[in-house]
């Protein structure tokens, strides 16, 4: 009812177990024109206002279902915190807002929350803390001085009741129980109970509910006040004193003093506010500017295309930024460890029985430093693979090793070695490397999105190209399609360092390659150099040089067997007679006789020699096997040094860093975005919703634009006034 007589038009919630139970916030506009009141609610999802309510009586039950359809949107409760906002435009109202809360309840109704009387204190006390706010604490009469609960309350926001005003209702019920004057100015005066400087308000409206015009409204608001002046002069004996509580009995009274305190504090705000309106209204003309500038855009293809070029130029130097090092980014939020990076992009070290962890490995990093971290992992994942010594089949030695003796007596331990070696890197280190590229492609990915981000926000072209969703795809797409090709190129390149390595070209280079060790393995080589160091410790310079270099060319031999050795014995005569006797029996032909004692017929016969160095030694103790599995293990970490440590990581850098430095990547996202006719690069900025989205954009802002503008004409007239 207090805010009806404010608005000067009647409109209440009759119905007492609703009530109010979200905040109401009543915008008064005076506007001589309105003849009638004009009275709008906003949406309750945007800051549009619907079609004026007719009649104005018609308000209440507008309030009242829209309050009923929100508490059963948010399920099991009785208050809202959301307010609802009323426009209100008539000839008779001040230029204010009133912010209508719920009234403070000690229980729940039936039906609603325990927790509904916290909730609405809650809402209330949020409400009115802002301290350029007024607070009107409305009271009924009936309730005594000594026993307001919720003063203490509002004293808990106004300590000092400096912007409380107090207001006290249904006076004219109260007024019967007086007789005395000093019991009417002790009541009205409030001494003991409210500060001295706290004047309160008494005020009564009409109670005929039938009352349906503005006009009889205001006509029974006067007469209500001039009734209670009557009956308090006539009616109480003695009166009252009206010099002291005269201007604060009736609702007349009451308007006046609130628009009074309203003109106060304009004359007081009046310079800064206009201020702050022709502030407000020069930069929404400029954001309305920058979107007719977007809107027109859209329908300007070449527009689009400076636009989408100056955007993905501007994402080209970003990634060339991130992978050569900066801090902008924020690592905790854009970074990875080495794990994560693992998780993320799938991607494990073949081959590797133990965990990988490189140095840095539990920083989070991005970019170039995340991309050189990557290339150290892969470099302790090769170090970290084995020759599998006991995974090599005797078979396999075997069809190497007896197959090529067959043909040649020489070498065929060292032929078995080469062949298990090269084999063994193509299946170890061939993984390992495309495990490497898949790794790095993933790490210049994640270079790609934080790039993509950072010229998104700090972009020439970010205003204009954020909100078409398909030409973002597009750009995506091109620059995964070029790491992709970047990929194909490192396996390819990888791949051809490894066929190189295991060739057998490179392996006769390798021999003359010192053993690269790694972990625990040092610890043996560093005990075989020592004994090589003291074997030739004593040697001249020449000949200890010719060792160390033989030691180092060709691979380590076991001593021979005591089979394979020649002993020279001097004969019996038993036996020296016997032998000579038996050679008598043969004849003896032309040419040398086999019992002539030269010192070839000393030598073993041939047959001998092969069968006492044959292949049944490749399975009696260590012998020519173990002797191959040795010499292959030192090829085979020698082709590792080869590929995985000094060739790879050049070629991964230049594979990976070199296109992008160069400006490659630029280049051919360029053309396959922009290298399309008009009609096709349309497709990408014609997308459903983004033209209507910068359109309805551009007409909100006009909107506000105009209704800023009013704004600040009202005030100038009212500062003009005041």
């Amino acid at each position: 009812m207090l805010r009806a007589s404010d608005l000067q038009f009647k409109f209440q919630l009759v119905q007492s177990e609703m009530g109010t139970r979200r905040p109401l916030i009543v915008q008064m506009v005076h506007d001589p024109t309105a003849l009638e009141p004009r009275c709008r609610l906003q949406d309750e999802d945007s800051e549009e206002y619907g079609p004026p309510i007719v009649p104005e009586t018609a308000i209440a039950d507008a309030i009242l279902k829209r309050t009923q359809d929100h508490l059963k949107q948010l399920g099991n409760v009785s208050v809202s915190s959301k307010p609802i906002v009323m426009r209100a435009e008539y000839r008779h109202c001040p230029n204010l807002t009133i912010i209508d809360t719920p009234g403070f309840i000690l229980k729940a109704r039936n039906g609603e929350p325990d927790n509904t009387p916290d909730e609405i204190k809650n809402m209330v006390k949020q409400l009115a803390a802002p301290p350029h706010r007024l607070i009107l604490f409305l009271q009924q009469s009936s309730v005594e001085w000594a026993s307001s609960l919720w003063l203490k309350e509002i004293q808990e926001l106004d300590p000092q009741f400096q912007r409380t005003v107090i207001v006290t209702s249904k006076f004219d019920n109260r007024l019967k129980e007086f007789t005395e004057r000093w019991e009417v100015d002790k009541y009205l005066s409030a001494t003991g109970y409210l500060p001295s400087n706290v004047k309160p308000f008494f005020i009564a409206l009409p109670k005929d509910r039938n009352i349906q015009s503005s006009t009889e409204w205001r006509q029974q608001l006067g007469e209500v006040d001039k009734s209670i002046l009557d009956y308090m002069r006539s009616s109480i004996k003695g009166g009252f004193d009206e010099e002291r509580h005269g201007p604060r009995i009736g609702f007349g009274n009451l308007k006046r003093f609130l628009e009074d305190e309203l003109a106060r504090r304009y004359r007081e705000a009046a310079p800064a506010t206009l201020a702050l309106l022709q502030e407000r209204c020069e930069a929404l003309a400029k954001e309305l500017l920058a979107a007719d500038g977007r809107l027109q855009a859209c329908k300007d293809v070449a527009a689009l295309r400076r636009a989408g070029m100056q955007h993905a130029a501007a994402t080209a130097m970003a990634v060339q930024e991130v992978l050569a090092g900066c801090s902008d980014p924020d690592p905790a939020a854009h970074g990875m460890t080495s794990e994560e990076e693992r998780s993320a992009s799938n991607v494990q070290w073949p081959g590797c029985l133990e965990a990988v962890k490189p140095p840095n490995a539990g920083l989070r990093l991005f970019g170039g430093a995340a991309f050189e971290r990557c290339l150290n992992e892969f470099q302790v994942a090769a170090n970290m693979l084995a020759f599998p010594s006991a995974a090599v089949a005797r078979d396999r030695v075997a069809n190497v090793l007896l197959a090529y003796k067959g043909k040649n007596h020489l070498g065929g331990a060292a032929r078995a070695a080469e062949d298990i070696a090269r084999q063994t890197a193509r299946e170890l280190l061939g993984p390992l490397l495309d495990a490497a590229v898949s790794r790095l492609g993933f790490v210049l990915r994640k270079a790609l999105d934080i790039a993509a981000d950072k010229a998104m926000r700090q972009g020439p072209a970010k205003e204009a190209l954020q909100p078409y969703v398909a030409f973002h795809a597009a750009l995506r797409s091109a620059h995964i399609n070029f790491v992709a090709k970047l990929e194909a190129q490192a396996r390819s390149l990888l791949q051809h360092h490894l066929d190189t390595a295991t060739s057998e070209f490179a392996l006769s280079m390798m021999v003359a390659m010192p053993d690269v060790v790694y972990g625990q393995q040092q610890q043996h080589v560093s005990r075989r150099a020592a004994a090589a160091a003291d074997e030739t410790e004593n040697m001249p310079p020449e000949e200890a040089e010719d060792q160390q270099a033989a030691q180092v060319l060709m691979p380590h031999r076991t001593p021979y067997r005591p089979i394979q050795m020649t002993v020279p014995e001097t004969p019996s005569p038993e036996v020296l007679a016997a032998q000579q006797a038996a050679l008598a029996k043969k004849a003896g032909g032309p040419g040398r006789h086999v019992s002539d004692t030269t010192p070839s017929k000393g030598r073993m016969a041939k047959s001998q020699r092969m069968d006492d160095s044959g292949s049944s030694a490749l399975y009696e103790g260590r012998g020519t096997y173990g002797d191959v599995i040795t010499y292959a293990e030192r090829l085979f970490g020698r082709i590792r040094q080869a590929v995985a440590c000094q060739a790879a990581p050049t070629t991964l850098k230049a594979a990976f860093l070199d296109p992008v430095e160069a400006g490659s990547m630029a280049t051919e996202v360029a053309l396959e975005l922009f290298a399309k006719a008009d009609a096709d690069f349309l497709t990408l900025f014609s997308a459903a919703g983004a033209i209507k989205a910068l359109q309805g954009k551009r007409d909100s802002l006009q909107r506000r634009c105009e209704g800023l503008l009013k704004c600040k004409a009202e005030f100038q007239e009212i500062a003009r006034a005041l």
